[in-house]
């Protein structure tokens, strides 16, 4: 049987031991499952993403739960930044990480829930083991582009404005990329009107009504930029316009709204 480690909610712990643990993560092809990570020699190894994921809001402390696989068990193991990550049983991807040199950033992912009979135990962490942004970000410069940065984070706002980034830089004013996509006539330029859509991208709220008649623009890559744009906004309405691109006629639009979403 191979031990893996799953840290989650020390609230939902009740709920782990009552009914196991959900399939409520995405990982490759949008298969649903359970992320976990191999117990190694090393404690810190192996509880490394736990202030990674305490950065993303987790309620609470975080608790590990131990979860024993049978052997032959399928899983996905690779970095987290590879798209490709090998199917593999669960004994093997134990072998794969624990031979690595430096295992920081793999991942382990079931493609399926975690039975409650499979939960070995649950234990109590320190909330503060692991690494933070990405293995080695502590002591280098932070990168303030518009992948890197977080939004809404801790300091973010005073980060941009010490390092601007020279591509995602303070983003113009609403009223001068309205002025903006208004001069490139209509239907518009299509050059012009996705670099005004791209700084509106990097807000969290926008006139998304001034912007709805774009998803008629004959152009599909318009219309793309238009779905990153209003994506990840909290105005009442842009759900409703990203609704709207999910049926488009090109699929490289409805594609991006699925990957929002």
């Amino acid at each position: 049987m191979a031990m893996f480690v799953h840290l989650t909610s020390a609230a939902g712990a009740p709920r782990v031991r009552r009914s196991g643990i959900r399939a409520a993560s995405h990982g490759q092809d949008g298969a649903r499952g359970v992320y976990c990570f191999p117990v190694l020699r090393s404690y810190t190894l192996t509880h490394q993403w736990l202030r990674e994921l305490a950065r993303f809001g987790g309620r609470g402390p975080f608790v590990a739960v131990h979860i024993r696989l049978d052997d032959d068990q399928p899983v996905l193991a690779g970095p987290y930044w590879d798209r490709a990550q090998a199917t593999v049983p669960a004994a093997e991807a134990v072998r794969r990480i624990a031979a690595l040199d430096d295992p920081r950033g793999w991942e382990v992912f079931v493609p399926r829930a975690v039975r409650p009979g499979e939960v070995h135990r649950i234990r109590a962490v320190p909330q503060v083991a692991g690494w933070r942004y990405r293995p080695d970000a502590h002591g280098t410069r932070p990168c303030t582009c518009f992948g890197c940065r977080v939004r809404g984070g801790y300091g973010s706002r005073r980060l941009r404005e010490r390092l601007p980034h020279p591509l995602d830089g303070p983003s113009p004013p609403a009223e001068t990329l309205l002025a903006r996509i208004a001069a490139a006539g209509d239907p518009g330029d299509p050059a012009e009107l996705k670099d005004a859509l791209y700084w509106f991208a990097t807000r969290r709220r926008g006139p998304f009504d001034r912007l709805a008649h774009l998803a008629d623009h004959p152009d599909p890559g318009v219309r793309d930029s238009l779905a990153w744009a209003v994506g990840r906004w909290s105005t009442p309405g842009a759900a409703a316009l990203l609704d709207r691109l999910a049926d488009d006629p090109d699929p490289g639009v409805r594609e991006t709204v699925a990957d929002l979403r």
